[in-house]
């Protein structure tokens, strides 16, 4: 049963979602902009036999505080990852982030290098000359009229060609606050047009492995060798797969992912 935890920081409270043996190595999963820890859930079961699955809900989003002024910052949304993890009590965790959540796990790396035993990007852009994507042409004033059909469709190259997104997605996309998800598209942005994550990840020597899904929309696919920069780096392609494999092929997902962090595990706690 998953373990709710709220965590008052300094600049809000952040909502953390424990799962798996307390006494097994933490596996940190961070999601992408415009959802939650929920999007995770299909890949849970796969890997509590194994971890201490510790999943975040950022600054903004899910569960956690929206508080004004607040700022969306990579580095700082990192920062208060770091906090919650020694909050936690976990001293060293292997992070993975999916999408936008590989930059606050790489900003986190670049920060505590103490607290990442090993990184794992999940259809994370390298740099933004590697974004496909095209603009939603949705106003949050009328985002709340949408049917479900039009809400997938607003969010489909999310997800590979033909996929039928889950009812429980559509409501996380439902959930979102439109002025928080400029805000953090835009510090994502600034993020990568500032130093691309290859250039972040090949000085820190920290393990790092890349799923990519070969049909992603929002990244182009071949982007994920730039990767290869990385000493050490390892990039494993999902054929027939697009941007969402946790998602969209958890078993799959989970395998590559499972055995780096084997690999890799920190001791528990």
């Amino acid at each position: 049963m998953t373990e709710d935890v709220l965590l008052t920081l300094d600049d809000g409270e952040i909502h953390v979602c424990l799962d798996g043996p307390r006494d097994a190595p933490a596996l940190l999963l961070i999601h992408g902009t415009a959802v939650s820890a929920r999007s995770w859930e299909p890949m849970v079961p796969l890997l509590t036999g194994s971890h201490r699955v510790v999943r975040i809900d950022l600054l903004g989003c899910g569960r956690s505080a929206r508080p004004d002024g607040a700022s969306y910052a990579v580095p700082d949304q990192a920062r208060r990852v770091g906090a919650a993890l020694d909050r936690l009590g976990v001293g060293r965790a292997v992070v993975v982030g999916h999408s936008s959540g590989g930059a606050v796990a790489t900003a986190l790396t670049e920060q505590r290098s103490d607290l990442v035993a090993a990184v794992g990007l999940v259809n994370t852009g390298p740099d933004m000359a590697a974004y496909i994507a095209k603009d939603v042409p949705v106003r949050a004033a009328s985002w709340g009229d949408l049917t479900d059909d039009q809400v997938r469709r607003a969010m489909s190259d999310g997800f590979g060609p033909g996929y039928e997104i889950p009812r429980a997605f559509v409501e996380q996309f439902r959930d979102i606050d439109f002025a928080v998800f400029t805000a953090i598209s835009q510090r994502v942005r600034a993020y990568l047009d500032e130093r691309g994550l290859p250039d972040r990840l090949a000085p820190l020597g920290t393990p790092l492995l890349v799923i990519f899904g070969e049909e992603d929309r929002r990244w182009r696919p071949s982007s994920a060798a730039g990767y290869l920069a990385v000493p050490g780096a390892t990039v494993e392609m999902l054929p027939g797969v697009g941007h969402s494999p946790n998602i969209e092929d958890p078993p799959r997902t989970a395998e590559p992912l499972l055995a780096f962090a084997a690999k890799h595990a920190p001791s528990a706690g």
